[in-house]
């Protein structure tokens, strides 16, 4: 009988993080969870997994969950913070610490995987998708503080076997982002930003973990970088037709001029200035907003990882609908 990998998930409790620990207990892996104390680890309870919740600035603790590991795969980062440092505290240092205690501990490991986003590439054009070869760009604090991360990793890449990957938008069961547009639209309204055309590249979470999954497992992506997204490109009046058919219901489409997502968002970041937690909304969010696409070439991965999605974004949304309304979300 073969020895199960032992893998290593940080951000394990998150949306993609505890997709990606069911795919790999499937997979018979012998499945460690790094969280924080404070995580809610609703979607790893009574999962066979060892759950360490030293967080990730705990070096010494890191060493000792990391030695003799065979995968790492680094989900965990920060998408809101109030201040610049919390970006690169959450996504630059934590990369460090964990890269420093496997090289230290498990410098035969056979892969790292690092979950990067298509903000670091940044937005693109209508019916011109970024590619692995486009320059950098982003536009926003987060996406900045990928970049770094990106960077940093990179200078690891002559001592550890590390890929990296860019997902787009992501949906999905126990998504709480994207989840936000269900629910508005369960109450009788879709919101369309501006009044042009705008595409989007956007990934069903179990297509995610798949492809994650393939680019931490082929030879051929040690040192690359890849977009795991979906094939073909999005506008938010066609998602809006397929929630349509998913939710059985139809919704008032309400277009809101640029000038009015900055407003809202203006007034969201003033307000959290009072708040310890960081806007949902603030003027960094409407700037990705109100860009014509975010849309990523997938031939890369295609050709390199053997990846296709396996579910429709008919299906995709019709199953996310679906556990929603099962678990009374909406």
């Amino acid at each position: 009988m073969l020895d199960k990998n032992i893998s290593v998930v940080t951000g394990a409790n998150g949306f993609v993080g505890s997709h990606l620990v069911d795919y790999l207990l499937e997979k018979g892996d012998e499945v460690h969870c790094i969280v924080r104390k404070s995580s809610n680890l609703r979607w790893l309870d009574g999962k066979n997994v060892t759950i360490h919740n030293s967080g990730l600035f705990d070096k010494e603790g890191l060493k000792i969950i990391l030695k003799n590991v065979d995968y790492l795969y680094h989900v965990a980062g920060v998408v809101k913070a109030k201040t610049e440092d919390g970006y690169y505290q959450g996504n630059v240092e934590t990369t460090r610490n964990l890269l420093d205690a496997v090289v230290e501990v498990a410098p035969n490991i056979k892969r790292v995987l690092i979950v990067s986003s298509l903000t670091a590439s940044g937005p693109s054009k209508i019916n011109a998708p970024v590619n692995e070869d486009t320059p950098t760009n982003p536009i926003t604090t987060y996406g900045r503080s990928k970049v770094a991360q990106e960077k940093l990793v990179k200078t690891y890449m002559d001592k550890l076997p590390i890929t990296i990957v860019r997902p787009p938008a992501i949906y999905g069961e126990r998504d709480t982002e994207i989840y936000l547009i269900f629910k508005t639209y369960k109450q009788g309204l879709m919101t369309l930003v501006g009044f042009n055309k705008k595409e989007v590249s956007i990934i069903y979470v179990k297509d995610l973990v798949q492809g994650i999954y393939l680019a931490a497992t082929k030879e051929v992506a040690k040192g690359e970088t890849y977009f795991i997204s979906s094939k073909e490109f999005y506008n938010w009046p066609q998602i809006g037709e397929i929630i349509k058919s998913g939710m059985g219901k139809a919704a008032i489409t309400l277009r809101l001029p640029h000038a009015v997502i900055y407003g809202v968002a203006t007034v969201a970041q003033f307000f959290a200035m009072f708040s310890s937690k960081p806007a949902t909304i603030n003027l960094e969010k409407a700037r990705d907003f109100v860009q014509e696409a975010w849309t990523c070439d997938t031939k890369k991965s295609q050709k390199d990882l053997g990846f296709t999605e396996k579910h429709t974004l008919e299906e995709g949304m019709k199953a996310t609908i679906e556990w929603y309304k099962k678990e009374k979300w909406l």
